[in-house]
């Protein structure tokens, strides 16, 4: 097993590149790896028109789209509703003249005054009032339209604006609410934002795939055949990081009610004692739970790749009070007990590990974790 220093591509394993791509950037979801990691990984493998890639926690589809791009057919599955919703839209194949028509009769609707009864308490803080109004009339309005691609297309511009629009700044794990922000006047914050995405779709040019995204649980894919994919390009939750749920709370609250909690870091969730992970004796709890559910996943992934198939993970290992646990180690023993072998990793991220935020415990890795199906 070959391990590189690539700490040159690290930028690349974060959504950060992807702020500035048409269409990648119609929701901001920091938990993803960019388009230009996957075009990357395309090119190392040797991915061709025709060749089909799954990503098993596809968050909001920067695999499914850039498959797009590429002629690359794609199936991206997650857990939760926001992500799956988010990567279904930016995939989605429109008639910009329809889009442009919906969006003339949406702009041309006359504001009425909304309740807000019915609001979350916190929801109400993080908006100014008229603010918060004209989201809930702009959201009516968009829930009423009859197309399902132009509902999907305009609610996703409307949750997007929305965020942007409050008092809220994202910092980490954490929601903070800073009022002194300048709020602009939010039906031309948000027609602004449509006329930029329908610029996006002029811009972007992607070919004709299969891209099929898939609301699931990858510990059990039934759903997909045996032997049907070529790679799988995916970044799995980080071991210890439960924090995605209070990250997009707000998006769930206002658009997404009745959904599940927004966990993407559902593996790990709980331990099972009949399900001894006996690498993990000397492990935190919650690492064995997770591992436990690596070893669920894995055992899919092989399943559904091609003999020879390769997987590209991005891998960070996990920081604890105790210490950090090199999860790149311990997935690549799970990998090779499934009947994978681990060719080679990338190191491309060295970040300082902390306890309460300010006691150094050493460093945490991030890797690019390439596995073959043998």
């Amino acid at each position: 097993m070959m391990v590189e220093e690539r700490l040159e591509l690290g930028k690349l394993v974060t959504f950060t590149p992807n702020k500035h791509t048409p269409i990648h950037n119609w929701f901001y979801y920091k938990e993803g790896f960019s388009r230009d990691f996957v075009m990357l990984v395309a090119r190392h493998l040797g991915l061709k028109e025709g060749s089909w890639v799954l990503d098993p926690f596809c968050g909001v589809g920067t695999t499914q789209l850039t498959g797009k791009e590429l002629g690359i057919n794609t199936v991206g599955v997650d857990v939760a509703e926001l992500p799956v919703f988010v990567s279904k839209v930016k995939t989605a194949d429109y008639d910009v003249n329809v889009l442009k028509n919906v969006s003339n009769k949406i702009f041309s609707e006359r504001f009425q005054r909304q309740s807000l009864s019915e609001v979350n308490r916190f929801v109400k803080r993080v908006f100014p009032r008229h603010v918060l109004e004209d989201i809930l009339f702009f959201r009516g309005i968009v829930e009423n339209i009859e197309d399902e691609a132009s509902r999907g297309f305009f609610k996703l511009g409307l949750v997007s604006a929305a965020i942007k629009a409050s008092y809220i700044v994202k910092d980490g794990g954490l929601l903070r609410i800073v009022k002194d922000r300048n709020t602009p006047p939010f039906r031309k914050f948000y027609k602004n934002r449509i006329r930029r995405m329908l610029k996006d779709l002029e811009s972007l040019k992607t070919l004709k795939p299969s891209t099929t995204t898939i609301k699931a649980d990858s510990r059990n894919l039934r759903f997909l055949g045996d032997e049907v994919f070529d790679a799988i390009i995916t970044s799995p939750p980080y071991l210890n990081k439960i924090e995605y749920t209070k990250v997009y709370s707000v998006e769930n609250n206002l658009f997404f009610k009745g959904s599940e909690p927004m966990l993407r870091s559902y593996i790990g969730d709980s331990v099972r004692s009949d399900e001894g992970f006996e690498e993990g004796e000397n492990l935190p709890v919650i690492a064995k739970a997770y591992f436990q559910d690596l070893c669920k996943v894995l055992s899919e992934l092989y399943r559904v790749l091609k003999k020879e198939g390769v997987g590209v993970f991005v891998i960070a290992q996990g920081v604890f009070p105790t210490g950090v646990v090199e999860s790149e180690k311990l997935f690549s023993q799970i990998a090779g007990e499934t009947g994978f072998e681990t060719e080679r990793l990338w190191l491309v991220n060295r970040r300082v590990a902390t306890r309460d935020r300010v006691v150094k415990i050493g460093y945490a890795d991030e890797f690019v974790v390439f596995i073959r199906k043998k």
